[in-house]
């Protein structure tokens, strides 16, 4: 790892990985020019985005939404910023099992717990005080809200998203880019791109 710390979005996520007690962090880059020379907890917002081709620091991007974390990282590496810049942040606060895989870019919030054997993707997103158990697979790009429980064996695949305090029973699949609506109990497979939300989960819609 290179020295230094800089996140990449200055978003209500970032603050968050600030409150947790991350350590390390020399700024902050943001494409909203207006906010250049101005900071988010005491921490500068230096400049854009693309920045991080010049500089040296590793990186941690903090966008709330899978796909703006990916459009990022895919942006980044077309301009060659190589995966092992990217840095892993887990709170002290979040209590994660010996057996468990954590990818790079990945964000663990306060409270968290990952037990045994559960495997994590890159930049993936895991809110305050939700709960991962056995065996469980987070693709790459899936954010799990606060308060989310996944039963043993779920899996979670690319760029989707657990709203705040669901359930998603014991080995189910949510499918790629798929949205789970806050408060929800999932009880089936949810295939890519749709919509649920309710109790028990219902079909809403499905993105176009």
């Amino acid at each position: 790892m290179t020295e230094g710390l800089l996140l990449v979005g200055a978003s209500g996520l970032a603050r968050e990985v600030l409150a947790a007690g991350i350590t390390g962090v020399v700024g902050i880059l943001d494409d909203d020019v207006e906010r250049h020379g101005t900071e988010v907890d005491g921490v500068p917002i230096t400049g854009p985005v693309s920045d991080a081709v010049r500089r040296r620091e590793s990186l941690l991007v903090c966008v709330g939404p899978s796909a703006g974390r990916r459009n990022i990282v895919r942006r980044l590496a077309k301009v060659g910023v190589a995966h092992d810049r990217y840095a892993t942040y887990v709170a002290r606060s979040a209590r994660i099992g010996k057996t468990v895989t954590i990818g790079a870019g990945s964000i663990l919030l306060d409270g968290v717990v990952v037990t045994a054997d559960a495997a994590i993707g890159s930049h993936v997103v895991i809110m305050p005080n939700t709960t991962v158990t056995h065996d469980d697979v987070l693709a790459d790009f899936a954010t799990l809200a606060a308060g989310v429980s996944l039963g043993g064996g779920v899996h979670v695949e690319v760029g989707a998203y657990i709203g705040m305090n669901a359930s998603i029973r014991q080995g189910l699949r949510v499918g790629e880019h798929a949205v789970v609506g806050m408060g929800s109990a999932v009880l089936t497979d949810i295939p890519a791109g749709e919509t649920w939300a309710g109790v028990p989960a219902r079909l809403l819609g499905v993105s176009t």
